[in-house]
């Protein structure tokens, strides 16, 4: 896989206080499109610290909304999905680089300060969920060929989370191979809804996500969040 194929896009909403390390994580050679929905002064702070090779699309809208805004604005054969509140550590694009083959791959999300156990565990549970045949996939560190993402429609619009696992469930039922990579890795700078409560959190996923994955959520709770984004400041 060439880089020079590859954007990274970003959905941002208030992200000023993290996207300093994010930006200095990305090579310059990395296409980085962010579709943003902020009322503070992120789209300003990335079209001052990373004015090449970046396209800041400002609309307001979900996560969820905007993932397929800047996949659409792309155009290019490769999209790496990922968060604000992550940074990428040295040779992860290169590892990247190196992957070969049309399929869905994600990858970890661990910390280097707080919390190291419980992102370890998460990682863990996701490696044990792809033996299972159920894929665990973040949109924090998750690469999608744009003709898979294209031959299922693209995400779920009616989704508010948790919607990056759905698609790719929605892809791997399509025929795509889905994969599971220990490296590369990202790593999480912002803790903010494990500080709310590491069990809410999990409960909350994992709720929501076998709910998903059995099709049996009432169809009138998937636009809700079930408060993922409450209080997220």
């Amino acid at each position: 896989m060439r880089l020079s194929d590859m954007t990274l896009v970003l959905a941002t909403r208030d992200e000023a206080h993290n996207i300093g390390a994010f930006l200095e994580s990305i090579p310059l050679e990395i296409q980085l499109i962010v579709v943003d929905a902020s009322h503070d002064q992120t789209p300003d702070l990335i079209e001052h610290l990373r004015p090449h090779n970046s396209l800041v699309v400002r609309e307001p809208g979900t996560v969820t909304q905007a993932r397929p805004r800047g996949a659409e604005i792309a155009e290019k054969p490769w999209l790496l999905f990922s968060g604000a509140d992550i940074v990428f550590p040295r040779g992860y694009f290169e590892k990247l680089g190196g992957l070969t083959g049309q399929a869905v791959y994600y990858g970890p999300k661990l910390s280097r300060d707080r919390y190291r156990r419980y992102y370890g565990r998460i990682a863990v549970g996701q490696a044990l969920c792809q033996r299972c045949g159920i894929p665990a996939a973040s949109g924090s560190n998750l690469l999608i060929p744009r003709a898979a993402l294209s031959a299922v429609g693209g995400f779920g619009l009616g989704l508010n989370c948790n919607e990056d696992s759905e698609v790719v469930w929605r892809i791997r039922r399509a025929g795509y191979r889905v994969r599971f990579c220990r490296d590369p890795v990202v790593y999480a700078t912002d803790h903010r809804r494990i500080e709310r409560g590491r069990t809410r959190k999990t409960l909350h996923s994992v709720a929501r996500c076998a709910l998903l994955y059995t099709g049996l959520m009432p169809r009138r709770l998937r636009s809700s969040d079930w408060g993922y984004w409450q209080n997220r400041n």
